[in-house]
């Protein structure tokens, strides 16, 4: 080969090289922009294939934690679109995050637009627990609260909390001072209030199931009540001196506090079952009211995990009572706790669904009682609020921790 055919030789295979180079780069950006588009164009499809990144159903499940890996770009993968309407209310570019843990059983989450803070109950440990939204502080709020299960704040910015150990609903003022809003209906000792809600005519609802019974949650009946019939458990055990225990008297019913301090009856035990979590719908014409399992010693007939719709008439009255889902998804019950509606009157419910992993969490139902997504917890969820300053970040109590993601809509009502 002639020096001159060398260099040609040499000059061919640049050339080549180069159009090598151009072609891997063509490929790689429209693998990549193929990969964005799909991203983009098919959030709900892409969430039915292999769970990647980790989810809670994956072994090992995820890190839901703060030194967690990365787990999404552009949609969690344990927030699922069942329908695609769901894509309106899911915030695409955020994940869910365990803001605590180390609780033994969360429950009643409420935000404090004020105070700027979201407050929630640790029932067996007697205290009311607080996460400052400046600086994701958790600190102790309350102790002792009482064994408090629901919180909520009224429409002037009021706390509101049902405890188990007193049997009765609690306002904590603006001054400090706590006003008992209800202890009693008729003479007859309540059961153990457990959520309560707010209502623009100043009245407040609540529900009274059983579960306080519990020597896990409140403090069982005196001897010969129906939690602790055979009399061996001593619910003085642990309790301040002077405390005196009660016996249950009353079927697990629903009531209305009048503003002027009259308690009305608004749901029977024959109508509905163990009533457990309960909400508004925006226009304040529907009241949802979550039917769980029977409590401690309930001889009644129990609810099925299952959430009822009433229509609110102008006299405060309920009428056209009616099962709004039985929350059975994929042939998994998902048993309801705590419900929350949107300002498009979606009803937001938390989701216990025992062992069944990747089904425990949150439900969400259209106000036609079409489930339209999911969001997946490693842990059973006992109770949610919609929160933050704009009121669109999901907060979620499950069993020994705090949860939250944000949104695409807002909860209707406060607290």
């Amino acid at each position: 080969m002639t020096r001159q055919e060398a260099r040609d030789h040499t000059a061919r295979d640049h050339e080549q090289h180069d159009q090598d180079a151009a072609l891997s780069r063509r490929t790689l950006v429209r693998g990549l922009a193929l990969g964005a588009a799909a991203t983009v164009a098919g959030p709900a499809l892409a969430q039915t294939g292999p769970a990647a990144p980790p989810t809670t159903i994956t072994t090992p499940p995820r890190d839901f934690g703060p030194h967690g890996a990365p787990t999404t770009y552009f949609w969690d993968p344990d927030i699922i679109a069942v329908d695609p309407s769901f894509n309106d209310l899911a915030q695409p570019n955020t994940a869910i995050k365990r803001l605590y843990t180390g609780v033994l059983w969360a429950e009643g989450p409420a935000w404090s637009a004020q105070g700027r803070y979201l407050l929630w109950s640790d029932i067996p440990n007697n205290r009311q627990m607080r996460w400052s939204e400046d600086d994701g502080r958790v600190s102790v709020f309350r102790t002792p609260s009482n064994n408090s299960n629901g919180n909520s704040f009224d429409f002037q910015g009021r706390q509101l909390s049902c405890e188990h150990l007193t049997r009765r609903v609690t306002r904590y003022e603006h001054d400090g001072t706590a006003t008992v809003l209800c202890d009693n209906y008729n003479g007859k000792k309540l059961n153990s209030p457990n959520d309560v809600v707010a209502h623009p005519d100043g009245s407040y609802w609540f529900t009274d199931p059983p579960y306080g019974g519990q020597l896990y949650e409140g403090e069982p009946d005196a001897a010969g009540g129906p939690s602790n019939a055979g009399g061996k458990l001593n619910p003085r055990i642990g309790q301040p001196a002077g405390f005196q225990p009660g016996k249950r008297e009353l079927p697990t019913n629903c009531y209305r506090i009048d503003p002027s301090g009259r308690v009305d009856l608004v749901v029977t035990e024959e109508q509905l079952p163990d009533p457990n979590g309960l909400c508004f719908s925006p226009d304040y014409k529907k009241l949802y009211v979550a039917s769980t399992g029977k409590g401690p010693g309930d001889t009644g007939p129990g609810g099925k995990g299952e959430i009822f719709v009433f229509d609110v008439g102008g006299d405060n009255k309920l009428s056209n009572l009616k099962k709004f889902s039985d929350c059975v998804v994929d042939g998994v019950k998902c048993g309801p706790d705590g419900v929350r509606c949107d300002v498009n009157g979606n009803v937001w419910a938390s989701s216990n669904a025992g062992r069944a992993v990747g089904y425990s969490g949150v439900t969400v139902w259209s106000p036609e009682g079409k489930l339209l997504g999911r969001i997946r917890l490693p842990e059973v969820c006992g109770n949610i609020t919609f929160g933050g300053p704009k009121r669109n970040r999901l907060f979620m109590a499950a069993s020994q921790s705090l949860y939250a993601v944000f949104t695409a809509t807002q909860g209707a009502g406060p607290g």
